[in-house]
């Protein structure tokens, strides 16, 4: 019998071939019922094979280091497509204050890992906490933000009437702050009944008892809970003391929704290798075409005689 941890499978890059003709049937679905969706669907698994290459590769030098520097380097990684003013420094500091005290604390006591920054344990655990974190912060702000264009009259109301901008705003701030919190609680009301979760899944694939890895995602799931609260609460207290100044006025000039420098820097890459390729192939087919009116000019050269 297999260690616990030990995982009993070997998968090549055949395994993985078998698995996209799931995305090849998704595509041709699309295609035939005029969905749409095929070529981003291709799209999306070729870019989900790329990413995660890189990252194994990235990880397996980590794993083998053992740095404590390396692990924390990798942890920081985060994008946001989304921006208004200041918004950088405020999503770092709410994704600072929500994964790093719940990681340490959960690592080191409730998971009971010493040291806490193994890197083969950590980095897993890091990289859930970040991504349930991004999702509660782009609910977070994008409900603000929302919310006080749609309904700037009555905000701005409030603080005519005296309200401080925390009372005329701790409505919004609880909403952002339900909404962002729906998605984990729902999850956590139907895991283990009605889907089992993917880090009790890859435990059980790895070889540990079901127990431990159902305790392993009871651990996990809390510590979800607790990094989307706070990250939310942080994000959308940042975002209403940028968008509401301290003179009690909502600044419509700190809210855009242009994207980040380096999306439109990236946009205009993938625009430019689109429109290149998109050449290259009009050219292919003008050959083909010119290649083709040739050729019948040539068989019908050959005809004439022997009609004539």
């Amino acid at each position: 019998m297999d260690a616990p941890g030990q995982s009993n499978t070997h998968l090549t890059w055949t395994n993985v071939a078998i698995g996209g003709t799931f995305i090849v049937f998704d595509a041709v679905v699309s295609l035939v019922f005029g969905l749409g969706v095929g070529s981003s669907l291709v799209t999306a698994a070729i870019r989900c094979v790329l990413q995660l290459s890189v990252m194994a590769l990235l990880l397996g030098s980590i794993f083998s280091t053992g740095s404590p520097w390396a692990v924390a380097g990798i942890a920081f990684l985060n994008k946001s497509k989304r921006r208004y003013t200041y918004m950088f420094p405020s999503v770092l500091v709410a994704m600072a204050c929500s994964t790093i005290p719940v990681s340490l604390l959960g690592s080191r006591f409730a998971m009971s890992i010493e040291p806490f920054w193994k890197p083969d344990q950590y980095i897993p655990i890091i990289g859930m906490l970040c991504g349930s974190t991004i999702s509660g912060i782009v609910v977070a702000v994008s409900s603000v933000l929302r919310e006080l264009h749609e309904n700037r009259d009555k905000v701005e109301t409030y603080l005519a009437f005296g309200a401080s901008r925390l009372e005329a705003c701790r409505p919004i701030a609880q909403e952002a702050l339900r909404l962002a919190l729906l998605p984990t609680v729902n999850q956590m009301s139907v895991i283990g009944l009605i889907s089992i979760p993917g880090m009790m899944t890859g435990a059980l694939l790895g070889g540990s008892p079901v127990e431990q890895a159902a305790k392993l995602q009871m651990v996990i799931m809390f510590m979800i809970s607790a990094c989307t609260a706070l990250a939310a609460i942080t994000a959308s207290v940042l975002t209403l003391v940028v968008v509401v100044d301290n003179e009690h006025r909502i600044r419509g000039d700190r809210m855009s929704g242009d994207k980040h420098v380096i999306w439109k820097t990236r946009d205009a890459f993938l625009g430019r290798i689109g429109d290149f390729f998109q050449g290259v192939w009009h050219k292919l087919i003008d050959a083909f075409k010119r290649r083709k009116v040739e050729d019948d000019r040539a068989a019908e050269g050959e005809r004439r005689p022997l009609l004539g």
